[in-house]
């Protein structure tokens, strides 16, 4: 037996986090009866349906993607914006991305049907290594760098300790190129932690996330992600938490 809430995402209709959200609005019945309350358990045979559509468990993919720019990271948008699953139009399986980019951001992402594997990854306990190319609107010190290295406070949180290294410097147009690897994935955080010392970011380019890259492919490709990497992904972000637990 299993709680509703996973068994949902399991079957890779939605992350875990949406199905209880489905749950509590009462929009997810078991053998044909409403339920609503979150620690419900379901057993092998038991029928989920959501909405009056019957829950079939799909093989579970895992895909890269090099998101480009002018498209969100979601699967529809009431303005009308594209979406990053719209790329993938070779894919049956109904695919979701693993965590957001900005609409003007570009670089790695990933898309699954496998909820587990999206709360797992994104999950701010994870700590999953992000490396990040950012074009800035003026000449950073190395002051202000070391500042942003110890942790900034955004929205009355410090950030925790990141690394950046400057690229390069375009003196006649004012321009810092650099990089920035940290542990940390919270909404616009990048940009948000420039901002705070008075920067404006003008490009972001996501490089990595837990060590996977884009080589080989262009903006708006994809790959199939291998087997080995996926399991690298889950290993790296248990690991992680397991030492987050030991030293809170």
């Amino acid at each position: 037996m299993e709680r509703l809430q996973k068994a949902i995402a399991t079957s890779g209709y939605t992350s875990r986090r949406k199905a209880e959200e489905l749950i509590v609005q009462g929009k997810v019945k078991v053998n044909g009866e409403v339920v609503n309350e979150l620690g419900y358990k379901v057993k092998k045979g038991d029928i989920i349906s959501i909405d009056g559509k019957v829950l079939e468990n799909e093989n579970k993919v895992y895909y890269l993607l090099y998101k480009p720019k002018g498209y969100i990271s979601s699967v529809k948008d009431e303005m009308g914006r594209r979406c990053v699953v719209d790329l993938l139009k070779e894919v049956k399986e109904r695919v979701y991305p693993v965590g957001r980019l900005d609409y003007d951001t570009t670089g790695v992402l990933f898309l699954s049907n496998d909820g587990e594997f999206t709360n797992l990854i994104t999950h701010p306990s994870s700590h999953l290594e992000k490396v990040y190319e950012v074009t800035l609107d003026g000449l950073i010190n190395g002051e202000e760098l070391h500042q942003l290295e110890k942790g900034v406070y955004l929205e009355g949180a410090k950030t925790l300790p990141c690394k950046i290294r400057v690229t390069g410097k375009d003196m006649e147009h004012k321009t810092t190129i650099l990089r920035i690897k940290l542990i940390e994935g919270k909404n616009r955080q990048v940009k948000k932690m420039f901002e705070s010392i008075g920067f404006r970011v003008k490009r972001l380019h996501r490089l990595t996330v837990g060590g996977i890259g884009l080589k080989g492919l262009k903006p708006g490709e994809y790959r199939i992600l291998k087997p080995q990497e996926v399991k690298d992904l889950r290993k790296l972000a248990l690991e992680k938490k397991r030492v987050g637990r030991k030293n809170s």
